[in-house]
């Protein structure tokens, strides 16, 4: 039996072939860009920060390292399951649905690595958006790591396999009706397993639109992990700062 899910984050998230899939993930370049903004931001320790839709916490706890004081929330309670066993006195994690204001303050709220634009309906997106300015302190900053879709939908592969341990995941990706999917196919102990996900396709002048409505000043825009400009036709990443 084929399993989807329309809203595909509770569940593809939830599974362990998710963490399977991209279990290389370079830690190395994620604790660099962590240095990079935290630096740039003047933050300083002790400074309380929320990691939104943190997943299994590398972020969290790389931020917690640097001496911060840390909550990580995500929406999946599996993932918020595994990173809880790396809690501390400044380092916790809750579920939590990022499109609702979080019931405390913080310096700095950061949504990494293209945690955004997943929710099946559009004014979920400025919800989001809301929800991060009202938790917020005063001087505080809001930091959204996005991925640069006009890079990705040129330089889409539309199909791909690839093998992990005993499982052959079969992956076919596209750009439809303004937004990007990736739909992943693979069997495991006999049972055959389809997820889709799919992101909605926002440039940095859809993000502007976002954050006119809700009176949001974007203070800077950079385009990779180095804190390099901004280009659309050859940044890897889209990164807001805003206040």
């Amino acid at each position: 039996m084929l399993k989807d899910s329309i809203m595909w984050y509770t569940s593809w998230f939830n599974t362990p072939y998710y963490h399977i899939l991209y279990k290389d993930r370079d830690h190395l370049e994620a604790e660099g860009f962590m240095d990079n903004i935290t630096n740039y931001l003047s933050l300083e320790k002790g400074e309380k920060v929320l990691d939104l839709a943190c997943g299994k916490g590398r972020h969290s706890i790389y931020l917690n390292t640097l001496g911060f004081d840390v909550i990580g929330a995500d929406l999946s309670k599996n993932s918020i399951q595994y990173a809880s066993q790396f809690e501390n006195d400044s380092l916790k994690f809750t579920v939590h649905d990022m499109s609702k204001p979080y019931p405390e303050k913080f310096s700095a709220i950061f949504n990494l690595f293209t945690s955004f634009g997943y929710f099946d309906k559009e004014e979920d997106n400025l919800n989001t958006l809301l929800a991060m300015k009202s938790s917020l302190s005063e001087n505080g900053f809001g930091i959204i790591d996005f991925m640069n879709v006009d890079l990705v939908i040129n330089n889409l592969v539309a199909e791909e396999v690839k093998t992990i341990g005993t499982i052959t995941f079969n992956i076919k990706r596209f750009y439809e009706e303004g937004y990007i999917y990736k739909e992943i196919k693979f069997r495991d102990n006999d049972e055959d397993f389809f997820y889709t996900e799919r992101v909605k396709a926002i440039t940095l002048n859809d993000f502007e639109n976002y954050f006119k409505k809700a009176n949001i000043n974007l203070l800077d825009v950079f385009g990779d992990y180095k804190l390099k400009k901004f280009s659309k036709n050859t940044s890897p990443r889209l990164i807001l700062i805003f206040q």
